[in-house]
């Protein structure tokens, strides 16, 4: 019998002990859409599902060196980042995704933009926006939220000026993700390209959610991981995110986890 293949997903983020964000959240939303994640973890959390308490970045040789093993045996069909816990495994993860570029140059990256936690504390040792800065030109596809994309442009109100800018340093698209907009039943989505971009609207689910931009991200790296062109994978991405909100279920007061496996 003919073996089952699964497209592989190169991840790196943080790992999450509450299950609800993070490596965890990536593992999950990648399998659940099709492929398979290879996970790297850049950092070890202390936190729940509602605040983080600590961060505790992890060496970024070890981080060069799974990485590197990882390529070595298996092929790499996108790549996902999450939070990078300092500059220096920034790098890291720059040169693993240039090695791969090599072979690929067409190669999907995901770059999630994670900043700080939904309470404001920081991921990221130092300034998280110069951490990010190395793999802002790698990216396929940036996936801020509306406080990080101002975060990134502080210059500009106005989204576009901000996905602009990340587009000016070399990302060829950027996903502006509106949870965080005034609009009471509304999230809007607005996604920037060379080509021009679109716009999606869903509706706005009641309650608070824990790792909904992980999730995101994740499907989207998946669904790109399979060969989906990008405002295909955008979309589909969206409406599996849509759906685990919708399947979300609580493991304590406060937020809720998304139901990736439902």
């Amino acid at each position: 019998m003919e073996q089952k293949k699964r497209p592989c997903v190169l991840v790196f983020a943080g790992l999450d002990p509450s299950g609800g964000a993070g490596i965890s959240a990536d593992i999950d939303a990648i399998g659940a859409v099709g492929a398979h994640a290879l996970p790297v973890v850049t950092a070890l959390t202390v936190q729940d599902n509602d605040r983080v308490y600590a961060v505790n970045p992890v060496d970024a040789s070890v981080i060069a060196h799974q990485a590197e093993v990882l390529m070595d045996k298996i092929p790499v069909a996108a790549v996902k980042v999450g939070i990078v816990g300092n500059r220096e495994n920034a790098l890291a993860i720059r040169d693993a995704v240039v090695r791969l570029r090599q072979v690929d140059p067409a190669l999907p990256v995901v770059l999630d933009t994670v900043l700080g936690s939904g309470h404001g504390f920081a991921l990221t040792d130092g300034v998280p926006e110069y951490a990010l800065s190395p793999l802002i030109g790698l990216a396929t596809v940036v996936t801020p939220n509306l406080p990080e994309a101002k975060r990134m442009y502080p210059k500009s109100d106005d989204v576009q000026a901000q996905a602009a800018y990340l587009m000016a340093q070399g990302a060829k698209g950027v996903l502006v993700k509106g949870g965080h907009g005034d609009e009471p039943d509304l999230v809007v989505n607005r996604w920037f390209s060379p080509e021009g971009g679109r716009q999606w609207q869903w509706h706005r689910l009641p309650g608070e959610f824990h790792g909904t931009g992980c999730t995101l991200a994740s499907a989207i790296a998946g669904f790109l991981a399979q060969g989906l062109p990008e405002a295909e994978a955008l979309e589909k991405a969206q409406q599996w995110c849509q759906h685990a909100l919708e399947q979300a279920f609580s493991i304590a007061e406060g937020q809720q986890i998304p139901g990736r496996h439902g």
